[in-house]
């Protein structure tokens, strides 16, 4: 299956500032499988160390700090070949050995020539710990859930996937793209983007295998809850988890604290909550204040949204059978919309740096579903996933804004069009958000956009 994200990869091997790189993400998004892989296409070579299989590598990085001895050691007790420049190094699950990501310090100062690629489970935790960490030494990469157009091209519907990377103007899509890429969405939300499970599709489609299948994956989640955290965490974060999909069916979603358990509060579940916030199973959205740049500065740390890392996930979480698939729109907009918002934000946050917000107004209740940071402009979106597009919280937003606001977004399931300032997106296309949001930009305002 092919990942956008080899392409990161290229262009880090072939970078003249390259320092050792750790690829961050959840478990079971294929971190693994994709370092093998650009071994195997880009390299001579790949030597391959794994610190939760192998625990016997650990002591090499322990005992001392010199690249030339850690190598020399790691290639006699493993009997792999190492040479610079051609082979690829891959130390996987290095969160086991912190000495070893501590030494990523030295490979970037003195030896350089060596291509170094780490993985592992839960290293976003490991990361947000207090320890010697080889700040300004490494580069990041964040991996992601198979987005909807890596799904296609995995499925074998590459013409679709083509269409999809040849839309260069905003235009209605003709039907015979618009209703196959509409079906195929609903099966998108049906199995996520982890591989496993799209593999699993794409090659029996079978769909009790994909329910079986991440059933096994979530319950591999809640081993690590029990495996990682503290005792007095485990069940916190337990709660949090599996009230994410009755706090995203509310009407107003803001996360509340007594829904996960009556009289809970703030102070005592943070830290269960951050820890599922730096393993990456979860994504909080704050609530802004204001649309100004940068967005983060008008945060408001109390109130936010959750949502999980992958929308098969959610839906498999909250137990919604994939029979839902045969009945019209049911899937787009069971429990108020909330997998649609959820796959939105998964398909816009690797395409922007900045993470997305939601806006809200009290009395009387309006809420704008995300803030994005494109460039210096702040733009509101809202997610449709019924017939009914008209939006009164993204008219209000505009009322209250006026010039500021350059461009609205609504994902709907309506055709590709511009009204207005008002750009419709059908859901399908959200991977293309960044290049039709350019591409309208440039129709009201001309070049400079």
């Amino acid at each position: 299956m092919e990942r956008t994200t080899m392409h990161e990869l290229e262009k880090w091997k072939a970078s003249r500032y390259r320092k050792p790189l750790i690829v961050n993400g959840i478990r079971q998004v294929g971190k693994t499988w994709l370092l093998k892989e650009f071994g195997r296409r880009h390299y001579t070579s790949t030597a391959y160390f794994n610190f939760e299989e192998q625990p016997e590598f650990r002591e090499f990085f322990a005992t001392t700090k010199d690249p030339s001895r850690i190598l020399q050691n790691l290639m006699m007790a493993s009997g792999q070949t190492i040479t610079p420049e051609t082979t690829l190094i891959i130390f996987d699950e290095i969160q086991e050995c912190p000495d070893a990501l501590t030494a990523l310090k030295y490979f970037a100062e003195q030896a350089p020539e060596y291509h170094i690629a780490c993985a592992g489970s839960l290293l976003g935790v490991a990361l947000a710990k207090p320890s010697s960490f080889p700040v300004g030494k490494v580069d990041f990469l964040e991996m992601y859930p198979m987005s909807f157009s890596e799904f296609l091209l995995a499925c074998g519907d590459e013409n679709l996937a083509a269409y999809l990377e040849s839309l260069d103007a905003v235009e209605p899509l003709p039907a015979a793209f618009f209703n196959p890429l509409y079906e195929k969405l609903k099966m998108y939300f049906i199995c996520g983007g982890l591989p496993e499970i799209v593999l699993a599709w794409a090659e029996d489609q079978n769909v009790d295998e994909v329910q079986k299948r991440l059933a096994n994956i979530i319950t591999a989640y809640e081993r690590d809850f029990a495996k990682h955290m503290s005792p007095k965490d485990y069940p916190k974060a337990t709660l949090i988890w599996n009230s994410v999909p009755s706090q995203l069916a509310k009407e107003n979603k803001k996360f509340i604290y007594r829904v996960v358990k009556e009289g809970a509060r703030a102070r005592e579940y943070e830290d269960a909550l951050q820890w599922l916030c730096d393993a990456k199973l979860l994504v909080r959205v704050y609530r802004n204040s204001t649309p100004r740049l940068p967005t983060a500065a008008y945060d408001d740390i109390s109130a936010f949204k959750l949502y999980l890392a992958d929308v098969g996930l959610l839906r498999r979480l909250a137990q919604l059978d994939p029979s839902v698939f045969r009945e019209g729109n049911r899937l787009f907009s069971e429990f108020k919309g909330s997998l649609s918002e959820n796959y939105v934000l998964e398909a816009l946050t690797p395409q922007f740096d900045a993470g997305l917000r939601y806006w809200a107004m009290d009395h009387p209740d309006y809420e704008v579903d995300f803030l994005l940071q494109r460039k210096n402009d702040v733009i509101p979106i809202e997610v449709k996933s019924e017939g009914n597009v008209e939006g009164r919280s993204l008219k209000k937003f505009k009322e209250k804004y006026g010039d500021a606001v350059k461009i609205r977004v609504r994902f709907s399931l309506a055709n590709l069009k511009l009204d207005g300032d008002v750009l419709n997106i059908p859901l399908f296309l959200a991977d293309s958000t960044d290049k039709l949001i350019g591409i309208a930009l440039q129709e009201l305002y001309g070049d400079e956009h």
